[in-house]
C-alpha cells in the first residue's frame, strides 16, 4: 500500500474513523457526487489541518459529515496509499462511543455493515485491507508441533466467540509435521481455527490456511489465504506492510515497547507472555492484539532431529 520512491510527492494526511457498534458492525458511507471516486464506499473522515491533532481532526470531520460527537478514539493502523488524484497518509482510529445518530449531511448514503458479511460495492481501494483486518481476533496462539492439541486447549484470554488464529511452529521438512493440522481441526471443529505454518519449510506448506514467515520471504510468496510475518524491527514492520501481509507478530522487546504508544502500518500482535518486552493487555495497547507463546521448551516433545527452536528460520 505504501509506495517506494514517493518521498517527493505531497502527502495529504487524513483522519479516518472506524465506528463500531455493539454488534461489531462498522459504519461506511459512499463518496458524494463531484469528488474523486464518487459512489465508492469508504470509512468516514477527512483531511488533517496543519498542526491539528489527528484525534481532534477526526472529531471535527465526524461532526461535519455525520452530525455526531465522537467519544474517545484509539489509534489503530496508519499507512500510505497512492491514488491517481492524491498520495495520502491514512490514520485509522477506532471509535466505539459517540453521541447522536449519524446523518448524511453531505448527501451520502450511510450504513452499518458486518465486516464478515456482504459489503456495499464498489469499495474505495484503501478501505479494503482495513475491512479484512477487522475480522482478525485479538489473540493469536503460537504452538509447537508436538502436543499442539494440549497447548491449544488451555483458556485463551479475549478469544471468546472469535475464530482463533493458531500458528504452528514446526520443521515442515519433516514428513510428520503436516498431520498436526488435521488433529487441530478435529480438536477445534466447533471454532474452525485458521491454521498457519511457521518454521523451516513453512513457505511450501499447503495443508494449512496460510503461513507466518520472515517479511522478506512473505514478499516472494504466491498469495496464500492468509500471510503473517515475524518482525523484530521497524524496517521489518514496513517490509511486512509492503508485502501485503495480513498481520505481524512482534518478536522484539524494543519494537513492542514502541508500538504500545503508536499505530503500526498493519495489525500488530505484541507478546503477551513477557518474553519480548513484557506482557501486553487490552488497556495498555488497545490498538494492538497479543500473541501467546505456547511452544514447549526446547527439547521437550520436539520433532526428531532436534528442537525446532534450535533450527535456522525459527522466529
Amino acid at each position: 500500500m505504501s509506495a517506494d520512491g514517493k518521498a517527493h510527492c505531497k502527502v495529504t494526511r487524513v483522519a479516518v474513523g472506524v465506528l463500531l457498534d455493539r454488534q461489531g458492525h462498522v459504519l461506511l458511507a459512499d463518496r458524494p457526487a463531484g469528488k474523486p471516486y464518487a459512489g465508492y464506499w469508504e470509512f468516514p473522515g477527512g483531511k488533517i489541518e496543519p498542526d491539528e491533532h489527528v484525534g481532534a481532526a477526526l472529531e471535527r470531520e465526524l461532526h461535519e459529515e455525520l452530525g455526531i460527537d465522537a467519544g474517545r478514539s484509539v489509534p489503530w493502523v496508519t499507512f500510505e496509499f497512492d491514488y491517481p488524484h492524491a498520495y495520502v497518509e491514512l490514520q485509522f482510529r477506532i471509535v466505539r462511543a459517540w453521541r447522536g445518530e449519524a446523518q448524511a449531511r453531505e448527501g451520502q448514503r450511510l450504513g452499518f455493515f458486518d465486516p464478515a458479511g456482504p459489503l456495499p460495492q464498489p469499495l474505495l481501494p484503501a478501505a479494503v485491507p482495513p475491512l479484512r483486518w477487522l475480522l482478525l481476533p485479538r489473540t493469536v496462539l503460537v504452538l509447537g508441533a508436538r502436543g499442539a492439541t494440549t497447548q491449544a486447549n488451555a483458556p485463551v484470554p479475549e478469544a471468546s466467540g472469535e475464530r482463533p488464529i493458531v500458528v504452528v511452529d514446526a520443521d515442515w521438512q519433516d514428513a510428520e509435521a503436516p498431520s498436526v493440522f488435521g488433529r487441530l481441526r478435529v480438536e477445534w471443529a466447533a471454532t474452525r481455527p485458521v491454521l498457519l505454518a511457521s518454521g523451516p519449510g513453512a513457505a511450501g506448506v499447503t495443508a494449512g490456511d496460510g503461513v507466518v514467515v520472515a517479511p522478506e520471504a512473505a514478499a516472494c510468496l504466491q498469495a496464500p489465504s492468509m500471510r503473517g510475518a515475524w518482525v523484530g524491527s521497524e524496517d521489518e514492520l514496513q517490509l511486512a506492510s509492503k508485502a501485503d501481509c495480513d498481520f505481524a507478530l512482534v518478536r522484539s522487546a524494543e519494537l513492542a515497547k514502541a508500538l504500545r504508544t503508536r499505530p503500526a502500518p498493519l495489525p500488530a500482535y505484541l507478546p503477551a507472555d513477557g518474553k519480548a518486552g513484557g506482557a501486553v493487555d487490552a488497556e495498555e495497547a488497545p490498538a494492538h492484539g497479543r500473541w501467546i507463546d505456547r511452544r514447549r521448551p526446547a527439547g521437550v516433545g520436539a520433532w526428531p532431529g532436534g528442537p525446532v527452536s534450535g533450527r535456522k528460520g525459527r522466529p
